[in-house]
């Protein structure tokens, strides 16, 4: 995995970017790609990598062109399928200098234009630049693995896999948070791609492609998720139950194999003690016959912690086998490291624990981990799903006292459980039945409760956002199809649009990973893997309230019956708890300080303070309510990214060794 970046010139006759620039760019990415820094520049365009060697180590360098430099590239990520589409291209006539991925995808642009990236399986943000057509070519994964920004600044585009590399290419790009992005981070949790948390900065949205030429910018959608229509069932997987559980298992087998075999370093894997993660590293200790490595967070909180799942499967594996434990300080210690990675607001702290999980990934040798990322939005795992299941059989007949009673099967994990108390469950779930076949149903509770957090706005920032409402805007821009899917492929759909690249893959997955300079790899997140699990009935996927059940079934013989059988617990990490004790940190004192409130003004000063004085001093996650956790991690993410990214500016250092250094402007004064 790497580091991406570069600026273009939007007009014809501007001064080439500056090389100065370029460097620094790629310096405020060295941890996504310490091995080797290359840029390429011409008078239109610039490139800057910083690379993690991964593929062909000895060659695989970049920017990298084509023969006769008609293409260059700069890459982050990996193209699995690139074997067999180097295969097809040498048939085609072309020729190869290197082993790596990246060239393959060179010549494949080559060969097919942007429908090349429908033939890619992997996971992707790359920037292809054409010196004779002027053209620049933006592209990010099907899912959102990899990140990609765009700022428009001056007359120029600036991109980077990090909005921290923007920021350090010109100290007058100018920075400040966004209201409607951080409007969004406390309705879904994540702003929503393209926006950010960053005014003027914009993310590419999952599954897209950019093309800037000659002054004009157009994107299309060259993936986007779907599934059979509901009436018709044209496209659904048509076997048993047990047929779809053989296909998934096959398809989980070839994907967890390309992803074990496909790297010239050694590849670890993460066991978080879960059906998914654990089913990964059964599949990968099948793939190759070299001992498997597994790594696994632990709590010193009981709640939390999950290690004798962890060590069952660890030792069903024979792997070699490390292990961190994250206390409370831990997680308060880490937390602006998180957030200045993550370059986003927080909700929750879970992101924290799975830093500290890299760092010692990426002390013990390992530079790429597989986990089981992804496979609750693929497979139905959340209990959102069976929430929205719940709610809407009651709703049809709302009146009826046992349709309720299954409510009582939700979240059976939390110590104040929303559905602990019968009364207050239905008062809360019971709201807006009457609207259960509409879009969002099933996540409305969860929208209307985060947004609930807003009362912590300063007035100042109500105001702009005065009328807005966000969760009705992204209803509005649906796939013209979304009404033809049944109510969990909606589900589904709204999930992944929202929490899976803005929050899972973002701020738990890639930048937690690439903080310490280890690539993640998801195989639940395969191109096939997917577009089989989005083929299949709803009853495979959610049967009755059983969650994942195809998976289940899948994973027979390969996980202990201890795992597949008990009950699901979704990873988290003590949220406020961290942040009371009388030994904090200073920092926290500092951000919540109201001068700090209100020099940031996104937080009412008098608000923040009566939260932060309400807090303090509790011991227990059972004194804590949902909201009160949400808003002060909120709260303090938000000031965290205040100080890291407006007050101060990201600046690096020009100094890197170059391995790539292709700049025809600085030839032509020479």
């Amino acid at each position: 995995m790497c580091g991406v970046a570069g600026i273009l010139q939007l007009s014809m006759t501007a001064a080439p970017p500056e090389r100065e620039a370029l460097l620094r760019m790629a310096a405020a990415l060295r941890h996504r790609g310490p091995d080797e820094f290359g840029l390429y520049r011409d008078a239109r365009a610039g490139l800057a990598h910083a690379r993690l060697s991964v593929i062909d180590v000895a060659c695989g360098h970049q920017p990298l062109s084509n023969r006769d430099g008609s293409v260059w590239i700069a890459f982050n990520g990996e193209i699995f399928n690139y074997i067999e589409l180097r295969d097809e291209l040498i048939g085609l006539g072309y020729a190869f200098s290197t082993h790596s991925d990246t060239e393959v995808i060179v010549h494949a642009f080559s060969a097919w234009g942007e429908d090349a990236f429908t033939r890619m399986n992997g996971q992707w943000a790359l920037a292809l630049w054409q010196p004779r057509e002027q053209r620049l070519t933006l592209a990010r994964d099907r899912l959102g693995v990899r990140p990609l920004h765009v700022c428009r600044h001056a007359g120029r585009l600036y991109f980077a896999s990090e909005v921290k590399s923007i920021f350090a290419a010109d100290a007058s790009i100018p920075r400040a948070l966004d209201p409607e992005g951080i409007d969004e981070t406390f309705t879904f949790w994540s702003p929503v791609a393209p926006r950010t948390a960053f005014a003027g900065v914009e993310e590419l949205r999952p599954g897209h492609l950019q093309v800037y030429e000659r002054g004009s910018m157009r994107e299309r959608a060259y993936w986007q998720p779907s599934f059979p229509q509901e009436a018709r069932r044209e496209g659904q997987f048509g076997g048993s139950i047990e047929d779809a559980a053989h296909a998934v298992l096959d398809s989980l087998r070839a994907a967890t194999r390309l992803r074990a075999l496909r790297a010239d370093v050694p590849v670890g894997s993460y066991l978080s003690g879960g059906l998914d993660s654990s089913l990964i590293a059964a599949l990968a200790r099948e793939a190759s016959s070299a001992k498997l490595r597994t790594f696994s967070l632990r709590f010193a909180d009981a709640e939390y912690d999950e290690t004798s799942f962890q060590r069952l499967m660890a030792q069903r594996l024979a792997s070699e086998h490390r292990e961190i434990v994250v206390t409370r300080a831990d997680i308060a210690e880490a937390f602006p490291a998180a957030v200045y990675h993550a370059e986003r607001p927080i909700l929750r702290t879970a992101p924290v624990p799975l830093l500290l999980l890299s760092r010692l990934t990426q002390r013990s040798g390992i530079k790429v981990v597989m986990t089981g990322e992804g496979a609750d939005e693929v497979f139905a795992g959340y209990d959102l799903f069976r929430e929205g299941k719940v709610r809407r059989f009651w709703a049809r007949h709302p009146e009826s006292a046992l349709r309720p009673r299954l409510l009582e099967r939700l979240y059976p994990y939390l110590q104040r459980s929303p559905v602990a108390q019968q009364a207050m469950a239905r008062q809360f779930f019971g709201r807006n039945l009457e609207a259960f076949a509409s879009p969002g149903f099933a996540h409305a509770t969860r929208w209307r409760t985060t947004s609930a957090l807003k009362r912590m706005f300063s007035p100042a920032l109500r105001a702009v956002l005065a009328g807005q409402d966000n969760a009705a805007a992204l209803l509005a821009a649906l796939p013209a199809e979304f009404g033809r899917w049944s109510a969990l492929a909606q589900d589904q759909y709204l999930e992944m649009r929202t929490l899976l690249a803005g929050y899972l893959l973002s701020s738990q997955g890639d930048r937690m990973l690439m903080a310490s300079s280890v690539e993640g790899r998801f195989p639940f997140l395969d191109r096939d893997v997917v577009a089989l699990a989005q083929t299949l009935p709803d009853r495979y996927k959610l049967r009755a309230l059983d969650e994942k059940h195809v998976l289940k079934r899948a994973a027979r013989g390969l996980v202990p019956r201890e795992i597949l059988e008990r009950v699901k617990q979704p990873y988290r990490a003590p949220d406020a708890l961290a942040f009371v004790a009388s030994a904090r940190p200073r920092y926290l004192d500092e951000l919540l300080a109201p001068a700090s409130i209100a020099d940031a003004g996104v937080f009412d000063p008098k608000a923040v303070d009566q939260l932060w004085k309400k807090c303090i001093g509790r011991t227990t996650e059972a004194q804590f309510s949902n909201a009160d956790n949400m808003a002060l991690v909120g709260v303090l993410s938000t000031q965290v990214l205040h100080e890291r990214f407006v007050r101060r500016r990201p600046v690096e250092h020009a100094d890197l060794p170059l391995t790539v250094d292709h700049d025809s402007v600085l030839e032509t004064c020479r």
